[in-house]
């Protein structure tokens, strides 16, 4: 009995981290916590362990909602087929309540913080539960509106530190902006056949094609030109020391050198190592970013 006791815990367990997207969710919540940094005169651990717990809801929402509406189309994909919902494991009306649950607690306690910053989670989790999600099986278009919910957490961090929104959030959402089109156009790539099973549109051209991986290369230029701005001075208390902004150009070389052969090789190993690559560059950027500002 304490077997099949221990057994269900553990996939109770499971199919929460699995409905709420652990990885991704505990991502967002490493970006908002870099954005708070960056912002911040003087560390509230209060205000970090808050941000940390309702950017956690947040996002767990977002995915929750996603997987509801989903669930037949998830059902179809081999990366997906084993989420709670699509499996059957987990009931529409048991993942409804976690994610309306998930999507108080998140505004709740992001509105302790400040008001700005319970606003910015409200816009995230209504676009991407109500704009990107339905746009997905439309238009590749959805990766334009996706992206805006994924820029917010770096930025949301700087509003809890500062209740302001200026040039500085600004930036730090153009970074995260631009940086989404190369990691999600890889993923969309190399899980290509999967996606076309689930009738999901996310290639820019809608084929692994070298117009896509044009596209690649441009938005993944684009993403280093805006990492570097603040090292010119005119982002307002967002600075970056040569140093740094030479070792974040080199990471984005890093980046841009994978986003090339993908478009010399156009295979899905190449896809693969890039979207490895827009994951190391992202955290490594917004390591450097902070470790920056407190040694200055």
């Amino acid at each position: 009995m304490d077997n099949k006791n221990s057994l269900t815990a553990t996939s109770v367990i499971s199919d929460f981290k699995e409905i709420t997207k652990m990885r991704l969710a505990l991502s967002v919540v490493f970006s908002s916590l870099a954005g708070y940094l960056l912002g911040v005169d003087t560390i509230d651990f209060k205000t970090l362990v808050l941000l940390a717990f309702g950017g956690y809801f947040m996002v767990g929402a977002s995915n929750a909602f996603n997987q509801i509406i989903e669930k037949d189309l998830d059902a179809l994909m081999d990366r997906t087929k084993n989420r709670p919902v699509a499996a059957g494991r987990m009931s529409v009306n048991t993942a409804f309540i976690i994610a309306s649950i998930f999507t108080l607690l998140g505004i709740i306690i992001l509105y302790t913080i400040n008001k700005q910053t319970a606003m910015f989670g409200a816009i995230s989790i209504f676009l991407y539960t109500s704009v990107y999600t339905p746009l997905k099986t439309k238009t590749p278009l959805s990766v334009f509106v996706g992206a805006i919910p994924g820029a917010i957490p770096f930025m949301l961090g700087w509003v809890a530190a500062t209740d302001d929104f200026g040039i500085e959030p600004g930036t730090l959402f153009a970074l995260q902006f631009f940086w989404q089109f190369p990691h999600f156009w890889a993923i969309g790539w190399f899980l290509f056949e999967d996606y076309k099973k689930g009738g999901f549109f996310m290639l820019p051209t809608g084929k692994q094609d070298k117009g896509t991986a044009v596209q690649v290369i441009m938005y993944t230029i684009w993403t280093i030109l805006v990492s570097i701005i603040p090292v010119f001075g005119f982002t307002g208390k967002l600075h970056l020391s040569i140093i740094s902004a030479s070792i974040v150009f080199l990471l984005g070389l890093g980046m841009l050198f994978y986003a090339i052969q993908l478009f010399k090789k156009m295979t899905a190993l190449a896809a693969k190592q890039l979207m490895l690559a827009s994951v190391s560059y992202i955290t490594l950027v917004q390591i450097v970013y902070v470790i920056d500002k407190f040694i200055r």
